[in-house]
């Protein structure tokens, strides 16, 4: 399956909240997302894993070729990363969010990491049109921390452990915008051929109505392709 950007596509850079993590935010990112859609909605979703709520299924092979070619020129300017850095994907997949609220762990109702190192990155290529919303950014109120590194880990961690006892925990459902123990930062709308890029180790969540949660189809429900990417110097 060949990928190939479209020719309108479109860059922007930002910072997240006080800290100044990169934030990269790519409009028309493909030339046929539709193409994409297509091909997920002919593939069998499963749930895989413990933490993320709903079903995912391997995206194309060539979709972690392309995403490198995007991805490479950006790394040092953009991410502060070595540009000739060996890229490896422990994680390319079409995904659609389906859990509902009452269901989620502890967990899945704060932002999260997806990983403390600063080599690595993610990001979400939204493939929907519905309002099924996008990508937010936090704060942990407590620590003042928008990211969790190697050095964070442990005052984080026990700190959330000892709020996850408290009056302040959260109730089941998906975070929203600001809570007892966290503060929202930044937002991405889930706009249809967008793709956001981050660090791993941001703070952050998807923005999903507890009102609305998506079907678990490909063509109607919130179908993205979330990726990791290690970044070896």
């Amino acid at each position: 399956m060949l990928i190939q950007a479209h020719p309108g596509l479109r860059l922007q850079v930002r910072r997240i909240g006080a800290e100044g993590a990169p934030l990269l935010v790519i409009d028309q990112l493909v030339a046929d997302p539709d193409r994409l859609v297509r091909k997920a909605a002919r593939a069998q979703f499963a749930p895989q894993g413990a933490m993320f709520p709903g079903i995912r299924v391997r995206a194309p092979l060539s979709y972690e070729a392309f995403l490198e070619r995007i991805i490479r020129p950006l790394l040092g300017d953009v991410f502060g990363l070595p540009p000739q850095a060996r890229l490896a994907f422990p994680m390319c997949h079409y995904s659609l969010v389906t859990q509902p609220p009452q269901k989620l762990a502890f967990l899945q109702r704060i932002p999260h990491i997806d990983s403390a190192t600063g080599l690595g990155l993610a990001s979400v290529h939204y493939l929907f049109r519905g309002e099924w919303g996008g990508t937010a950014f936090y704060r942990h109120r407590s620590t003042g921390f928008e990211y969790v590194d190697e050095g964070r880990e442990r005052t984080y961690f026990g700190q959330l452990e000892q709020e996850s006892q408290g009056p302040d925990a959260p109730q089941p459902g998906y975070i929203g915008e600001d809570t007892a123990l966290f503060e929202r930062v930044d937002k991405v709308d889930g706009v249809y051929n967008r793709l956001v890029i981050y660090r791993r180790n941001s703070l952050h969540s998807g923005t999903i109505d507890n009102a609305n949660v998506p079907p678990p189809d490909p063509e109607k429900g919130r179908l993205s392709i979330n990726s990791f990417i290690d970044v070896i110097p």
